[in-house]
């Protein structure tokens, strides 16, 4: 099985394929979508669907989940934070796939332990949980992270199932 986890944001959108095999996961893919901060609204939206879309065409992925919005004190900030997640459910749902969302202390929490870790340890917890990775930045780590959150709450669910 394949899982896409995203890390939205309008400036850089994190992405990472994982593959899960029973219990185990691997790498598979990473990235980091960036648009054109001189660009309007609207065509930045329009780059991270067609970057997105491309992804899911070339990855396939069966599972896929977003990491939710966080307020923070601007409140634009949020607005065009909500906008991009928006895109990267859309273009998720649009594939036809189910999409998880997890809150990112919720992640943090499920990678490194404890739900107030910094962007490092995520990313020092990642490289260890895929050994070999070559991790694409901050936001590409959060997105593996949030696959491999994803993994975990699938596998629960299933385990659940059984009983």
């Amino acid at each position: 099985m394949l899982l896409i986890g995203i890390d939205p944001g309008l400036g850089t959108t994190g992405w990472g394929v994982i593959a899960v095999h029973g219990n185990r996961i691997s790498h598979i893919a990473n990235g980091q979508i960036s648009t054109d901060p001189k660009a309007k609204l609207p065509q930045r939206l329009v780059t991270l669907d067609a970057v997105l879309t491309d992804l899911l065409l070339t990855h396939k992925p069966d599972h896929g989940a977003v990491e939710e919005v966080f307020v923070n004190a601007n409140p634009q900030s949020t607005l065009k934070l909500g906008q991009a997640r928006g895109v990267a459910l859309l273009a998720l749902a649009r594939s036809g796939l189910d999409v998880g969302e997890y809150a990112a202390r919720l992640v943090k929490k499920a990678v490194v332990g404890v739900g107030n870790a910094e962007k490092a340890q995520v990313h020092a917890m990642v490289s260890r949980l895929l050994p070999g990775v070559k991790i694409a930045g901050p936001d590409a780590a959060d997105a593996l992270a949030v696959a491999i959150t994803h993994a975990h709450h699938l596998a629960s669910a299933r385990a659940l199932s059984r009983i």
